[in-house]
């Protein structure tokens, strides 16, 4: 037996050797190409893990801790763009080279897709930070907006030229405005105007050959995908012209909170049946957490009362009362502000906080967390309310978030840009479990536990299929193996985002990325080679 030790460790040692070697070689052919494409000095923007900067700019805008830990695939370099061209040579040399690639605008995906890679490696990763210009052009209700900017930094610059303009885009200010929008983008002007996605006018994209095309040169087919198909599947996206939309000078925001103890139930119930008839004005989401209960050492469920309402208090107080008594909302609870500040009301920052906090672009919000998603057709009974309480308060951090859905959402056709949550939906439910360091290196309990509570859940959602957002990126439905993107495999999931909307955009994967360049755990496949022909 000990001969078997000996011929081992020999053989661990040159394994690790040609691991490594292979390292440096796949990092210098990709500097070379690099040198050969672009002007800029590659030491700006050209990052392997032996320089320091390396892993503070892997972690920067890197949402979920859990994707971040040791044991997690790390890229073997990251190449931070400075110009479009720059862009076109990653993809040319990534190519060549036979490399796999991720693209990262802003970090936030849920399963750190844009920055990890469990099927394939060695891969690189772009990361758009640096690509962030953004042109607001007021008279023409437009703005240009890089990819590495973030949702925060857009509506900025839009008050910065007027306050009567706004975009409806993420509640989340650090959103990477590239991947965002390519999953639909919904916030709390969506029940007014839409997604982000349904407010595109144009986009630059780079796509599998390296070329750089507009709305007019990718023709419809690619310009329908890219608005809600999900991200890295068709290209890399440069820039999104966007349209702006109307806002009043003066907003009115309220939070109110419901504990179960106050009749938490019943006020969920009466808010599902109303919230999507509600005033296409009018945004109420519900926030569920855990906190401390009445007695000492005792916890409790409270849901949060969220708004947007784009209007004045005695408007607002006006509907609430006639369509919505049971919350009793007072004058008191109602804040007027700039839509600049309730975009960080909404967000969840202090009063005290000024708007260049947007200006920042990366979060302060980072946590170890699990998230799944589900649509709801038909109001949950108060019993399987109760339920999701007493499942609550078995875990440690969990929070759900519902949106509610009705005004323009009901108005859009499904097929009209790849995201199908349309006509029907009364609300979305995000669900998250968030966990501390001291259960870094073991969240089994609390993935568990969400599972769990996925599964009550499924007599209550939607069904055939059971639809989930493609922004709330979840694994549990399924991924592409080994580099391959099967067809029947990605089906599963792909109905669950995408519903009928998955066949077309399997056939425009198809046309525009016959090889398969970009790719992922959860990308577009193209068809079976004898569909093809």
């Amino acid at each position: 037996m000990e001969s078997s030790t000996s011929t081992i460790l020999p053989f661990l040692v040159i394994l690790l050797a040609v691991s490594h070697a292979s390292s440096d070689s796949f990092q210098q052919n990709f500097y070379k190409c690099l040198k050969s494409h672009i002007s800029a000095p590659l030491s700006t923007c050209f990052y392997t893990p032996d320089n320091p900067s390396f892993t503070p700019l892997l972690n920067s805008s890197a949402q979920n801790l859990r994707c971040l830990l040791p044991s997690v695939p790390k890229p073997e370099l990251i190449f931070t763009p400075l110009v479009e061209s720059d862009v076109q040579a990653a993809v040319i040399c990534t190519k060549q080279l036979n490399m796999h690639l991720r693209i990262r605008s802003g970090g936030h995906d849920y399963e750190g897709l844009s920055y990890i890679s469990e099927v394939e490696t060695p891969f690189a990763v772009v990361d758009l930070s640096k690509l962030r210009s953004i042109s607001v052009d007021i008279q023409r209700n437009s703005a240009w907006v890089e990819a590495g900017a973030t949702v925060g930094e857009l509506y900025y610059r839009i008050a910065e030229k007027s306050k009567i303009h706004g975009y409806p885009a993420g509640l989340c200010t650090s959103l990477g405005i590239g991947g965002h929008i390519t999953g639909g983008a919904y916030g709390s002007m969506m029940r007014k105007y839409g997604l982000g996605a349904d407010n595109v006018l144009d986009a630059r994209i780079v796509d599998a050959n390296g070329k750089i095309l507009d709305r007019k040169s990718m023709g419809k087919d690619l310009f329908w995908a890219i608005r809600g198909g999900g991200g890295a599947s068709f290209g890399i996206i440069l820039s999104w012209k966007v349209k702006l939309v109307p806002v009043p000078k003066t907003v009115t925001v309220f939070t109110v909170t419901k504990t179960l103890e106050e009749g938490a139930t019943k006020i969920l119930y009466k808010w599902q049946q109303v919230a999507d008839k509600l005033d296409e004005d009018l945004f109420i989401r519900v926030i569920t957490q855990v906190g401390n209960g009445a007695k000492e050492g005792e916890k409790t469920v409270s849901n949060s009362y969220n708004a947007l309402f784009l209007g004045g208090v005695d408007r607002l107080l006006q509907i609430m009362g006639q369509r919505f008594p049971e919350l009793g909302l007072q004058r008191k609870d109602c804040v007027k502000m700039s839509w600049l500040k309730s975009v960080l009301y909404i967000a969840g920052y202090p009063s005290s906080v000024p708007p260049e906090v947007l200006l920042q672009g990366k979060s302060s919000f980072k946590n170890y967390f699990k998230a799944k998603s589900d649509f709801v057709k038909e109001p949950i009974p108060e019993s399987g309310l109760e339920g999701i309480w007493k499942r609550f308060l078995e875990e440690d951090s969990p929070l759900m978030i519902w949106n509610p859905y009705g005004g323009m959402m009901s108005k859009i056709p499904e097929s009209d840009i790849p995201f199908p949550h349309r006509n029907g939906t009364l609300f979305k439910i995000q669900y998250v479990t968030l966990w501390g360091d001291a259960d870094k290196g073991s969240p089994g309990k609390h993935v568990d536990w969400i599972r769990k509570l996925y599964s009550y859940m499924s007599n209550y959602v939607s069904k055939f299929p059971r639809e989930a957002y493609v922004n709330y990126r979840d694994l549990d439905l399924g991924m592409n193996k080994n580099g391959s993107t099967d067809f029947v495999q990605a089906r599963v999931w792909g109905s669950k985002y995408f519903k009928n909307n998955f066949n077309r955009l399997v056939r425009i994967k198809t046309k525009v990325d016959p090889d398969n360049f970009f790719r992922h755990e959860q990308s577009i496949p193209t068809l079976p080679t004898a569909a093809k022909q």
